[in-house]
């Protein structure tokens, strides 16, 4: 059974850094895409990065990059978000996604399995 565990969430000031982390347990592919979303109250979720795990190719929300880091240590199964300079806009519940097949990275439906999610607040 896989599972997609999140944590590292919580609040912080902006300008602050935060960095989640994804462990994935029982996934039988050894290359799958692996992607941070979230959502913001009142708001549709949307993609934030994501990270092929077999090559390393990286994707990012143009609201994200030069801010975001997406990295993976496949010794541990676990998928990082490092989140710097963050902003009151970037307060969501994060979640991680894990997917095999082809697909664009943002949409949803390219992910087969999520995770619970973890809330980030960043106040002003």
């Amino acid at each position: 059974q896989v599972q997609l565990v999140e944590s590292g969430g919580g609040s912080v000031q902006a300008g602050g850094s935060l960095r989640l982390s994804c462990a994935y347990y029982g996934y039988a592919y050894s290359s799958h895409l692996m992607g941070w979303f979230r959502q913001a109250p009142g708001k549709e979720r949307e993609g934030v990065a994501a990270i092929g795990t077999g090559l390393g190719v990286t994707y990012y929300a143009d609201s994200v990059k030069g801010r975001f880091t997406i990295s993976q240590d496949n010794a541990k199964n676990t998928v990082y978000l490092q989140m710097n300079s963050l902003q009151p806009d970037d307060t969501a519940v994060y979640y991680c996604a894990a997917g095999y097949g082809g697909g664009t990275w943002y949409i949803e439906s390219r992910y087969n399995y999520w995770g619970q999610g973890t809330q980030v607040t960043v106040s002003s």
